[in-house]
């Protein structure tokens, strides 16, 4: 399957696909609303509001498999987003993103931009894909690595 025929239900169970995004700088995130890492979501807010102008999008994905650190319903996590972290950016419905029920699109990114060792198993909640605008996967980051470290691969591709 190509990168831009995916199919995704947003967070309002709208349905589209990464067609929508075609032309675009991505970043796509599997994220948890009680995680250490959960403050990124203002460093990712940030990182949007700096670059959505020149065609970057961050698509975040809510995903309760580690951890069980995302056990909200859709519409909490949107509240939760929005009240806490003021965030903007596009976000889909809970997402498997490891093991056969996984959501499509991530044994995909996985597969062409596999982590440490050539694992491709996400390890944890935060992990960030770079897509640049022909809908080629460039680069996984690790959970730790925050946003505004990403600043520079960005701008690279923009």
């Amino acid at each position: 399957m190509a990168f831009y025929d995916f199919k995704l239900k947003t967070i309002a169970g709208r349905e589209t696909t990464m067609g929508e995004y075609r032309g675009k700088v991505l970043l796509i995130v599997n994220v948890a609303s009680k995680c250490g890492f959960t403050p990124q979501y203002k460093g990712l807010q940030a990182l949007y509001e700096k670059y959505r102008e020149r065609g970057f999008e961050i698509l975040g994905f809510p995903c309760n498999q580690f951890a069980g650190q995302e056990p909200a319903t859709n519409d909490e996590i949107a509240q939760f987003c929005e009240i806490n972290f003021g965030v903007t950016f596009q976000l889909f419905e809970k997402t498997t993103v490891n093991g056969k029920n996984a959501h499509p699109l991530y044994p995909y990114l996985k597969e062409k931009a596999p982590g440490l060792l050539g694992l491709t198993a996400i390890k944890w909640n935060f992990t960030k894909f770079l897509v640049d605008r022909q809908g080629n996967v460039l680069k996984r980051f690790a959970p730790a690595e925050p946003p505004e470290s990403l600043e520079k691969e960005i701008e690279a591709i923009l």
